[in-house]
């Protein structure tokens, strides 16, 4: 991960910072708890975005559009992932999925539009082509500042190599 040494972090970068407020209000929203201790509301945004970067549950989070972009990747992401933030930012998120179970997640993910999904479990792959299972993920819609759709997130601690 060869995030820049100096200036901010780009997980620190206003709309980053924002980005987390609002995963941190998704998953509260959609399981009614919060996903990192001590996180409400009005908890310093900076310093809730750089827990939830360093946290060891695994955190992702795209955008909503037609072919879905990760928007946000916390350090347990890339390390499993094995991208840099550059490298994680901005890929279709599909490629998280090995071709053969791209369906299955599309599927998950769009019932999870319906509703949050409390305990997913799926098959993805690292840059590598290594593929491990994830279990007991969290799935849930991102909403704007209007409550209009703008994406999802997912998070996870649990998952193991294939």
């Amino acid at each position: 991960m060869n995030d820049p040494p100096v200036g901010d972090a780009p997980w620190l970068e206003p709309a980053a910072i924002e980005l987390a407020a609002v995963i941190l209000r998704g998953h509260r929203q959609a399981f009614g708890r919060p996903l990192l201790a001590g996180t409400g509301p009005t908890r310093d945004r900076r310093q809730a975005a750089q827990e939830l970067f360093a946290t060891a549950t695994v955190v992702l989070a795209h955008d909503g559009g037609a072919d879905p972009r990760f928007v946000y990747a916390n350090r347990a992401a890339l390390s499993l992932w094995r991208r840099s933030w550059r490298e994680m930012v901005g890929l279709p998120s599909r490629l998280s999925a090995a071709p053969a179970q791209r369906s299955e997640r599309s599927a998950a993910l769009a019932r999870a539009r319906q509703g949050a999904i409390a305990n997913y479990s799926g098959i993805r792959v690292d840059s590598c082509g290594r593929r491990f299972r994830l279990e007991g993920a969290r799935l849930f819609s991102l909403h704007d500042g209007a409550n209009r759709s703008d994406g999802q997130a997912a998070c996870f601690s649990r998952w193991h190599w294939l």
